[in-house]
């Protein structure tokens, strides 16, 4: 069975470096702490979760609470989250409230005593949430004053889509907006307005909110074409798949008809046919950072960690937008 003191031995550092290391890798330097993970995995060590709880007089366990893990965005935010939990040597109870804001409150107040710190991942009810969530908590993909958080940079995010279907030659550019609570469609809606005052000779027109799923993609598409936009960004990768599908039911083609753009890129924007152009946050990387950082909120206490610096969104380019036509039905 391997030991800790083989771990320490291997990788030719402390026992208490490994155990600093596995805990609160945040507390190591990033080269022995790559060192002693790397050694660690190889070696198939992994911590006594049990043991551990009964020294620290903690559960070994943290809670994700998201909206709707059928959406691949939540899924792999929870993927990213739960490998970095393992890594760590704690459990993860992650729960699925249905986009409703009463069953989130219910999910908290339940995870509450039966773990170390409660992750909230583009909450609906956020202010309800945080009531009841106590101090061990940290927000995904959403803001609010005092509270940390885990973000990507979403209005820089929306500056590159424009900037990108501008060189395209696109100059009226239409956003499908997602549910009204979404926190990252509020900055994304910002960073829209940014860019077109920005650009002076582009104009931004915004439709919705719809549902972040492929029928709200449905219910946007018509719009965006009664409007004369060449081009659309959409909330989500599953709002652009549907729009794409409304498209082609009425003959129309993207991106000879309209240039799209989706957001996140999920598993989906690159199974759709054309392959979707969208915007990409590592989305396993957000919820490995959101894990770190709340067992650094946990163990800090009263005094508040370092924040954790916006994730970067780039512009992936696939075969959903081009320079816009000519013959425009």
């Amino acid at each position: 069975m391997v030991t800790v003191h083989d771990v320490a031995r291997e990788a030719g550092v402390s026992i208490s470096t490994v155990s600093r290391t596995l805990a609160t890798p945040e507390r190591v330097a990033p080269g022995t702490r790559d060192r002693v993970t790397q050694v660690a995995r190889r070696l198939g060590y992994t911590v006594n979760r049990a043991a551990s709880v009964l020294r620290a007089g903690r559960t070994g366990a943290l809670g994700l609470v998201v909206p709707d893990l059928a959406n691949p965005y939540f899924a792999a935010v929870a993927k990213g989250a739960q490998t970095r939990a393992r890594e760590r040597g704690l459990g993860l109870f992650v729960v699925d409230t249905d986009e409703d804001p009463d069953l989130e409150i219910d999910a908290v107040a339940g995870l509450v005593p039966q773990t170390d710190g409660v992750l909230l991942c583009s909450p609906r009810a956020v202010g309800r949430a945080l009531e009841v969530a106590g101090e061990a908590v940290v927000l995904v993909n959403h803001q609010a004053d005092g509270v940390p958080s885990v973000v990507a940079d979403h209005a820089g995010g929306m500056l590159r889509a424009v900037e990108h279907l501008r060189a395209l030659g696109h100059r009226r550019i239409a956003y499908a907006a997602g549910p009204e609570r979404s926190w990252s469609d509020g900055q994304r809606r910002q960073g829209l307005q940014r860019a077109a005052e920005h650009f002076d000779d582009v104009e931004a027109v915004t439709f919705g909110p719809f549902a972040a799923q492929v029928p709200g993609g449905e219910a946007a598409a018509d719009l965006v074409v009664a409007s004369g936009a060449t081009a659309v960004v959409t909330f989500n990768d599953l709002i652009a798949i549907g729009l794409i599908g409304r498209l082609r039911a009425r003959g129309l083609e993207v991106p000879r008809d309209l240039s799209v753009v989706g957001c996140d890129d999920s598993y989906v924007a690159s199974l759709v046919t054309p392959a979707l152009t969208t915007l990409r946050a590592d989305l396993r990387a957000i919820g490995r950072r959101a894990v770190d950082h709340l067992v650094a909120v946990a163990a800090a206490g009263a005094t508040a960690p370092d924040p954790v610096p916006r994730l970067a969104v780039e512009l992936v380019v696939r075969s959903t937008t081009a320079p816009p036509a000519t013959n425009l039905p």
